[in-house]
């Protein structure tokens, strides 16, 4: 398949005016993320399945576009399917970039595996199982920021694509006849979902944090939270601002004094010196909250017995996965399964989205049941 390059506003404006119409489009991004906490767009490729402007890779250069409201229409268009490869990278792209999301969105990794052709398989070994292709890998590591592109980057961009339109024309319809097209959708909708809502949940990725008490863990959720502004302001990676061992540590010691937090928390002395007034402030509103307004602890990690009780219910998904012939992973994420059996025991969480719709009826449901004779 042929590919151009579109360099300027006008000859965007015209490629979307020849797409205008049309039943879905593929899409990929290159991006660099080396320092930064935002990933850096340096190129939009596009290939159109019908119309004018199909049988061609369009590669669109992001440092030469200023006016991005057609691309921000596109993808916002509801009667358009958006097809991307393991979307979750390009969808913050895009939310930064042109501030909206693809909907609906059509991921082709997610298809895969809820149609059991494979679980997590990464674009090459996607078009190897489904068009017999092997891709050539030399641009991976490319400087795709720099300028001018050459054309080995622009065959590499370009393959993105054309070779992604030929894997969904092999799994759009098969999703359809085995009545799997909307689960796709569905979960598509709920990856985009879970990007705009932007929450903010880092500090339950901290492992220990299970052992505060509940201030210091209010301390801690302000700490990330505070982390997290600081890097999204200064662009920079959020370990670059403090580590989650200073976090942890922060939370722990609770100083009061920039001498106190010199002798008990592992902070580089420039970060030390930049941010010690800030962070103090951080811990001193939250020595101010009342106890009542102060989160509930975290749960302590499964004991022996409901660790079993995991593995027969991830025993009983693979069965589930059989008869619906689809990749267990896909049916259910990895914290699921310690969350329904929370949920079961009887204590209190928070029902994700994506328990919803039809992995409710079909994994959900009858998870549940399972474990109602097994507890």
């Amino acid at each position: 398949m042929d590919w151009r390059l579109i360099e300027s506003d006008a000859a965007l404006r015209q490629l979307l005016d020849q797409a205008a119409g049309c039943e879905a489009v593929i899409v990929d991004t290159e991006f660099m993320r080396r320092n930064t906490f935002y990933p850096q767009v340096a190129l939009l490729q596009l290939c159109f399945a019908s119309g004018p402007a199909a049988d061609c890779a369009w590669l669109i250069d992001p440092l030469t576009i200023e006016d991005t409201s057609g691309l921000a229409a596109l993808l916002g268009n509801k009667d358009v399917l958006k097809v991307l490869h393991s979307a979750s990278e390009d969808l913050e792209v895009f939310q930064r970039w042109l501030g909206v999301l693809p909907q609906p969105l059509f991921d082709t990794q997610r298809a895969a595996a809820l149609l059991d052709i494979g679980f997590g398989l990464g674009y090459a070994a996607l078009v190897q199982e489904i068009c017999n292709v092997e891709l050539p890998k030399g641009e991976t590591r490319s400087d795709w920021l720099q300028r001018p592109l050459t054309d080995a980057q622009c065959e590499y961009a370009a393959q993105d694509v054309s070779w992604l339109l030929q894997v969904w024309h092999e799994l759009h319809p098969r999703a359809a006849a085995r009545g799997k097209l909307e689960w796709i959708l569905a979960d598509g909708a709920d990856a985009t979902a879970a990007m705009g809502n932007g929450l903010n949940s880092y500090f339950q990725r901290i492992k220990t944090a299970w052992k505060l008490s509940p201030r210091q863990l209010g301390s801690l959720v302000a700490l990330c939270e505070w982390r997290e502004q600081t890097a999204r302001k200064r662009d920079k990676p959020r370990s670059w601002i403090i580590d989650d061992k200073a976090c942890l540590q922060l939370a722990q010691c609770n100083p009061e004094s920039y001498a106190a937090m010199r002798d008990t928390v592992d902070l580089p002395p420039p970060a030390l010196r930049r941010y010690s007034e800030e962070l103090l402030q951080v811990l001193a509103r939250q020595r101010a909250v009342p106890d009542t307004e102060l989160p509930q602890r975290l749960p302590a990690p499964l004991n022996a017995r409901q660790r079993d009780l995991l593995k027969k219910m991830k025993a009983q998904i693979r069965e589930i996965a059989g008869s619906l012939e689809s990749a267990p992973e896909a049916l259910l994420q990895g914290k699921d399964y310690e969350l329904l059996l929370r949920d079961a025991i009887g204590e209190t969480v928070v029902v994700p989205a994506h328990w919803q719709g039809w992995r409710q009826q079909r994994v959900i449901e009858p998870l549940r049941r399972y474990l109602v004779d097994i507890i």
